[in-house]
């Protein structure tokens, strides 16, 4: 990685953050200002050291307050639980609660989604098997007792079918769950969360360590069904009815949960669209299969609400959330819950040692704080700033056509997708272009031309992202302005010069 970053010119040490800026010391040791567009991928809603971040975190330690204090009352990550309901009561129009689970990151919190889930498929099949050896037992009974006959080829031998549904049931039942996931998702790089990311770079060297996906096309969600047709398996039961006793057959739980991003962050700030989530929905439900929206990077009032899904009307079963609830600063994710989902026995089973640390949940409260404050000022300032940006991209594509494909996302969390370049002329652009490197050389010359930071998205590496805080200023967004013009100007006249340096 440090070989790569020395390589695109954008090996620099920051050394200081305020806002919307970093500074790293030039040559003479003078500071030297950076406008940061890429926003700790996403983690920063409220920028570098938040003021009311840092007073927070400031006052903790001052007061010598405990920061691990592991099996005791923990009132303040209820609290944080608690306005978190709110918020989904506000957003979705539900009166369901949710339940908390916290962890330390992203994708420790997609971790506690996966595991859950299955926590909860099992809990599900082994409910459905106890009924079903009910069934066995109360079948066996009436054979024997003379008030039942057995009408399935096993010769009137009640045992010998209660063993094939045992066996029959056995070899189900050990089959491992199926997870869906959207194709171009990006869920993280944990054993468990990388089956869920897409980009086979990241998933396939790891593909034997863990349950595998099923990757659904976001434009397609009628795949769902398909994939339940292909993946279907059924357990045995005994009917006893009319003083007959036959076998009948039980759906398996096979599907453990869906999941999914509204905005697809790394996959190049795609959108789920509202009919394509209902239609998602509508599959799911006919599975029984939880739905768990990752609002990991598109979550806490980045996109003008502080749940995007919200903005489409799709509520989930779970939903996964980090990066910004630590206000810039703390490391802190949550996985919520759906009432009716939730198994109280998976606290017992799942623990983390430095999850709900208090430090991390003082800091939580005051983003909430902030992001709540004159009912909710920060989503429509988001959401705002956003529409300033977009407005600014639009135009760009407009004067550039040839090196602009297209603006994607919501609020300020947007990317700028460039054109294929990997026919050009000029010849280290090209093969950059086909080494899948443009956008980081871009971002590079970004960098060193004009202190603008940003980067492009993990699997779409045509695509810039664009994910600042809440407090972008108008100058920030001029000089933002310049710079692209500039970069667009020098790729349309194929000045591989400038990107590259002398040949």
């Amino acid at each position: 990685m440090q070989d790569l970053l020395t390589l695109l010119g954008i090996d620099v040490e920051y050394v200081r953050g305020e806002g919307n800026t970093l500074y790293f010391l030039d040559e003479t040791g003078h500071e030297v200002p950076v406008i940061d567009y890429a926003g700790g991928y996403g983690a920063l809603v409220l920028g570098h050291n938040h003021p009311e971040v840092v007073a927070t975190v400031e006052s903790f330690l001052r007061d010598r307050r405990p920061v691990l204090g592991q099996a005791s009352r923990q009132p303040a990550a209820g609290r944080v639980v608690a306005r978190l309901n709110d918020i989904v009561r506000r957003e979705f129009d539900t009166a369901e609660p949710y339940y908390g689970v916290f962890s330390n990151s992203g994708a420790e919190s997609v971790e506690v989604a996966l595991k859950h889930a299955e926590f909860d498929r099992q809990l599900r099949l082994r409910a459905l098997l106890e009924e079903i050896a009910e069934h066995v037992e109360q079948a066996r009974e009436a054979v024997r007792a003379g008030t039942a006959v057995v009408s399935d080829g096993t010769d009137g031998d009640v045992e010998a079918l209660a063993e094939r549904v045992r066996a029959a049931n056995s070899a189900v039942a050990a089959r491992p769950p199926v997870f869906l996931a959207l194709e171009g998702s990006f869920h993280g790089k944990l054993v468990g969360s990388v089956q869920l990311t897409h980009n086979p770079a990241y998933r396939t060297p790891f593909g034997a360590m863990a349950a595998q996906a099923r990757f659904v096309p976001v434009d397609q969600p009628e795949a769902i069904t398909k994939i339940a047709q292909e993946e279907r398996a059924v357990l045995l039961d005994l009917r006893l009815k009319d003083g007959r006793v036959s076998v009948v057959e039980r759906d398996f739980p096979q599907f453990a949960a869906l999941f999914m991003e509204v905005i697809q962050g790394e996959g190049g700030i795609k959108e789920v669209t509202e009919q394509q989530a209902r239609r998602i929905r509508q599959a799911c439900a006919a599975l029984d299969c939880p739905i768990v929206v990752d609002e990991i990077q598109s979550g806490m009032g980045r996109t003008g609400a502080f749940f995007a899904s919200s903005l489409i009307g799709l509520r989930a079963d779970y939903y996964t959330l980090a990066k910004g609830l630590g206000g810039g600063i703390a490391k802190t994710a949550l996985t919520l819950i759906r009432g009716g989902r939730f198994r109280r026995e998976f606290g017992l089973v799942h623990t983390s040692t430095f999850a709900k640390d208090g430090l991390s949940l003082a800091v939580t409260h005051t983003v909430l704080d902030v992001l709540e404050d004159r009912d909710g000022q920060a989503y429509r300032q988001a959401a705002e700033r956003g529409a300033r940006l977009v407005d600014l991209f639009r135009s760009l594509i407009k004067a550039h056509p040839e090196v602009l494909k297209e603006v994607r996302g919501k609020g300020l969390m947007l990317g700028l997708e460039f054109r294929d370049l990997s026919g050009a002329t000029a010849p280290r652009l090209r093969e950059a272009a086909r080494s899948d490197l443009l956008g980081y050389v871009v971002a590079g010359y970004l960098l060193r031309a004009h202190r603008i930071r940003t980067f492009p998205t993990a699997s779409a590496v045509n695509t810039l992202r664009f994910e600042p805080s809440i407090y972008l200023t108008d100058g920030e967004i001029d000089a933002l302005e310049r710079a692209l013009r500039d970069v667009c100007a020098r790729l349309d006249d194929q000045d591989e010069e400038a990107f590259f340096g002398p040949a």
